[in-house]
């Protein structure tokens, strides 16, 4: 049992030896890393190529297609003046400082009913017209924002794992969401806002390669309005947010089959990037080969994104399919661990050597259920075993995760700075949350 757990402390190890010290591509270190980890824990060979296949089909099934059409929109939101409108009133409105609880706050409410990557990647031109805007170093306005998007992916339903998990242990989804804003919102800040404020002043962040979506347009003549800006933003956002609540409803009959197809991600991107090319385009004099181009352009930086993201997922599929996550999860007993702080460590386990938060929750909760159900727990204490697992399934985001790699190459960071960054700020997220978590359970 311990071989492959070893082996995976080996990998993670391995790769970051050869993407920090040796500053091998990404792309290649993960491939490379992924195989030779398969084989060393006995896996058959052609099992390891099937798993390169699967995680690589996974992961750029979705990630492929909501990429080229995030980018694609960022442009276009850029092309027409969009983004500095947006940038102008959040730091007319909120100032430079109060603009990070601002844009957390912002993650927070959006990520609701949109997938991290997906609320990221629409928001990310934001990112740029605060930075040009202000001067600063981008991570000061991203990580507020990033920490808001990962405390609603994990704490708060409707998204997949906090559901998955609070139906697997039975837990009242009306008490995960109280518990969920009352340990996400203090972890949000803590992560996001102060975390930034901390680290973005450092020289290592003050410059960095962001991924510009619209190279070398010049300022349009008459850039469009604030609320036409977020109209393209909120257009996506809202068709996602209608599917959702239909699905949550379990509505049935035509117009819920019509609702839940365009509010799919790929449907909801693919009807804002055409909203934005008629209305802020060719509608508005820009002539249609310019429009071509702004558009065309911002796939080749998107290119890197969705190359390097897959191979992230190929190198967590290989540790999923190893089971090494699993076989030190059940190597775990409750005994006399409270049953809080062993879904905490199970769910931390996990998503240490596998990567994916969703993931981690699930097999937490799975491991965690039949301890809860011999204990008798019940009631708000499941919804705190829910928050528990999110706290811990929120930790410690690297290199086996493909939000790793997303964040690096979107913000332009070397992965030591991503490491010191968002690394960090999924580690507060989770250790915050966790400590509110423990302080609910004395009162409830």
């Amino acid at each position: 049992m311990a071989y492959p757990l070893v082996m995976t402390v080996v990998a993670i190890a391995g790769l970051l030896l050869l993407v920090l010290r040796f500053r091998l591509p990404a792309f290649i270190a993960l491939l490379f890393v992924s195989l030779g980890f398969g084989l060393s824990v006995g896996m058959a060979p052609m099992d390891v190529i099937e798993a390169v296949k699967t995680g690589m089909g996974g992961t750029l099934g979705f990630v492929a297609v909501v990429v080229g059409l995030g980018a694609m929109m960022g442009a276009l939101l850029e092309a027409s003046g969009g983004v500095g409108a947006i940038s102008d009133t959040i730091l007319k409105r909120f100032g430079e400082r109060r603009s990070q609880g601002a844009l957390g706050v912002i993650g927070f409410l959006v990520a609701i009913p949109v997938f991290f990557d997906v609320a990221f990647i629409i928001l990310m031109p934001v990112l740029l017209g605060l930075r040009d805007k202000t001067g600063k170093s981008l991570v000061y306005f991203a990580i507020p924002l990033l920490a808001g998007l990962a405390v609603t992916h994990a704490f708060i339903p409707p998204t997949p794992g906090p559901i998955a998990v609070a139906e697997i242990l039975g837990a009242d989804l009306g008490w995960v969401i109280l518990f969920g804003a009352i340990a996400g919102l203090p972890a949000m800040l803590v992560g996001g806002p102060m975390l930034a404020r901390i680290i973005a002043d450092r020289p290592e962040f003050a410059v960095t390669q962001a991924i510009d979506f619209a190279p070398g347009l010049d300022a349009p003549a008459n850039p469009i309005s604030f609320g036409a800006a977020m109209s393209v933003i909120a257009l996506p956002l809202m068709l996602i947010l209608g599917a959702t609540i239909t699905m949550a409803l379990d509505l049935s009959g035509t117009a819920a089959t019509i609702i839940a197809f365009v509010g799919h991600p790929f449907v909801a991107l693919l009807i804002a990037c055409l909203y934005a090319w008629y209305a802020f385009g060719i509608r508005r004099g820009m002539a249609a080969g310019d429009v071509h181009n702004a558009m065309l352009k911002s796939l080749e930086p998107a290119g890197l994104v969705v190359l390097v993201t897959g191979a992230g997922g190929v190198f967590k599929q290989i540790l999923v399919d190893s089971g090494a996550g699993r076989l030190l999860a059940e190597a775990l007993t409750a005994g006399s661990m409270p049953i809080l702080l062993f879904a905490f460590i199970v769910a931390l386990i996990v998503r240490v050597a596998q990567g994916s938060a969703t993931v981690a929750m699930i097999t937490a909760a799975g491991l965690t259920a039949p301890v809860a159900q011999v204990a008798g727990v019940e009631g708000a204490g499941l919804a705190l075993i829910v928050i528990a697992i999110a706290s811990g399934a929120s930790m410690l985001s690297h290199v086996n995760d493909s939000g790793f790699w997303l964040v690096s190459r979107y913000l332009g960071l070397t992965e030591s700075q991503t490491l010191r960054s968002w690394t960090v700020s999924t580690t507060l997220i989770g250790l915050t949350g966790f400590a509110v978590c423990c302080a609910l359970s004395l009162v409830v």
